[in-house]
């Protein structure tokens, strides 16, 4: 156990600090922890490692398809599309249009999963930014921050929530009922204090008929190079959405409905497959497939396992306190460590948990506060990377650790009350959806 444990910290050290590729120290972790749980005997054979990858594979699939599905989509033109439909809406006034874009990267990542959704708001406000003469950190970060409610819309709208929602096996429908009034809650969180802290860099400057002039000479059509394309992408994919709800009524996995939607997508849209399967986040897959296969070793060393009751005996077995204890740590260590790893390595100390106490209030509580602890760092979350990325990328001003902590500090904060509230709110009525009985 100390050695496998040593193992992996050791490893999100080197993530967390920068000193080596997520990748390569994600695969390092699996070789070795494999090669001491073979000869230590905490592995009885290989085959257990097979094992622990087929235990993941749907999360893989997911990934797999929607990512296929995504870039077609994307070269249809179909986001572009909404995207400018929605911006000329706000007619080119900064808080307008601030409000838009937050709407919009909820709406996006929901749909998309947090990386494309992130990635096409963020391109579209640093091309509006450039045009309207706009600074472009209150839009930036605003998109940065609300993906990461995005992600609670749906079970398929963000990784750390797919990988929660597989494991504690919570149906695709009971989404709209307790997490995705939260995404929207806090996603307002955001808007608020944001908007509030860049109240002077929202101002309308100059004449609103010269900047609603700009904003209206964009053609939405523009990244439309096919309407018949365009249809059949728009229909394919809202019969993937459609597939995601009925999955498991069905008897199928998340996987089958995001690859059959891939299929789909290459075969009705004339996209060379090659092209789109190269667009598919290789290093991603790669980068869980070595963290599944490291954290399942020290799963199978009992070391998890012994953290959840330590977890446990904290709080005495009270489940309040414990509902309250695992989102402050998973909040905190999200932000510090990168919310995947944080959501892969408390899987299994939940799920040792929930033996005693009730399963339903630790696993959302979990999937909330994995997601949005990751606004508590630049580099918590994947949208907090993406977007700064976009920022530093255009030239713009740079928004430094000490004006994140400034600004996301406050809104974590409130976010994580949001959360505690409803969580302790739906406890107390005792209004959680029960939690089918665990079953492929």
């Amino acid at each position: 156990m100390t050695v496998l444990g040593l193992i992996m910290v050791a490893v999100y050290a080197l993530i967390g600090t920068g000193k080596m590729h997520k990748v390569t120290a994600a695969l390092l972790g699996a070789i070795a922890c494999t090669a001491f749980g073979l000869w230590t005997g905490v592995l009885s054979s290989y085959k257990e490692v097979h094992d622990i990858i087929g235990h993941d594979v749907g999360v893989l699939g997911v990934i797999v398809g929607t990512s296929i599905l995504v870039d077609i989509a994307a070269q249809s033109g179909v986001f572009q599309y909404m995207a400018i439909k929605i911006a000329k809406r706000a007619q080119g006034d900064p808080r307008r249009l601030f409000t838009a874009l937050v709407a919009l990267t909820v709406l996006f990542v929901s749909l998309l999963t947090i990386a494309p959704g992130t990635l096409i708001v963020v391109s579209l406000a640093m091309v509006l930014c450039r045009t309207l003469d706009l600074d472009a950190r209150p839009y930036v970060l605003g998109i940065a921050i609300a993906a990461n409610s995005g992600a609670l819309v749906t079970l398929a709208s963000g990784i750390c929530t797919l990988m929660i929602g597989s494991a504690a096996h919570l149906p695709y429908l009971q989404f709209f009922v307790v997490s995705t009034p939260v995404a929207l809650l806090t996603a307002a969180a955001a808007w608020w204090v944001i908007g509030r802290a860049y109240r002077r860099e929202l101002q309308p400057l100059g004449d609103p008929a010269e900047r609603r002039a700009r904003v209206e000479s964009f053609d939405e059509w523009a990244m439309v190079s096919d309407r018949r394309v365009f249809r059949r992408s728009a229909l394919i994919l809202v019969g993937t959405l459609i597939g995601f709800a009925v999955a498991k009524p069905i008897g199928v996995g998340l996987d089958y409905v995001a690859m059959t939607g891939a299929a789909a997508a290459v075969l009705f849209s004339g996209r060379d497959p090659d092209k789109a399967i190269a667009e598919v986040n290789w290093p991603v897959i790669l980068f869980f497939i070595g963290l599944f296969v490291m954290i399942g070793v020290v799963e199978h060393s009992g070391l998890l396992q012994l953290a959840g009751q330590g977890l446990k005996s904290v709080t005495g077995g009270n489940p309040t306190a414990s509902l309250v204890l695992l989102v402050l740590f998973s909040v905190v260590a999200s932000a510090v460590m990168d919310n995947i790893p944080l959501a892969a390595t408390m899987i299994p100390i939940v799920n040792t948990m929930t033996t005693t106490l009730p399963a339903e209030p630790l696993w959302w509580g979990l999937l909330m506060s994995a997601n949005l602890g990751g606004n508590g760092t630049p580099i918590g979350s994947v949208s907090c990377v993406i977007a700064l990325g976009a920022l530093a990328g255009a030239g713009g001003k740079k928004i430094g650790w000490g004006e994140w902590f400034k600004v996301a500090g406050p809104v974590l904060a409130l976010q994580t009350a949001i959360v505690l509230g409803w969580l302790l709110a739906f406890s107390s009525l005792d209004a959680f959806p029960a939690i089918p009985t665990k079953s492929h």
